[in-house]
C-alpha cells in the first residue's frame, strides 16, 4: 500500500508577500484546471457529474467558497513552503 510521505514543510514560515503570492499562484491554479476541464468538455453545473462533464467549480475564482479555495490555496502554500525548504529564495525583480 502507498504511504505518502511529503517533505516536512511545518517549520517554515512564509512572509506576507510570499503568502500574497500564495493566493495569486492559487487563483491562477484554479484557472488553469477550469481551462483545461472547458477544453476537455466540461460545463458548468449544480453537482459534479463525470458523465455529463459537469462541475459546480467552474466558476471564477473569487465566486468559490473558502472551502472550494482551500485546495488550491494547499497546493500554492505548499509549493512555496517546499521551494523555500529546499532553500530557494523568491525575489521579486
Amino acid at each position: 500500500m502507498y504511504t505518502p510521505n511529503p517533505i516536512d514543510t511545518s517549520d517554515v514560515i512564509l512572509p506576507e508577500e510570499l503568502t500574497k503570492l500564495a493566493e495569486l499562484i492559487a487563483e491562477n491554479v484554479h484557472e488553469v484546471w477550469a481551462r483545461n476541464r472547458i477544453a476537455q468538455g466540461w460545463k458548468l453545473g449544480d453537482v459534479r457529474d463525470d458523465e455529463l462533464k459537469q462541475h459546480p467549480c467552474l466558476i471564477p475564482y473569487v465566486d468559490l467558497t473558502e472551502d472550494e479555495k482551500h485546495f488550491d490555496r494547499e497546493t500554492a502554500f505548499e509549493t512555496i513552503t517546499f521551494i523555500k525548504k529546499l532553500g530557494f529564495n523568491i525575489i521579486k525583480e
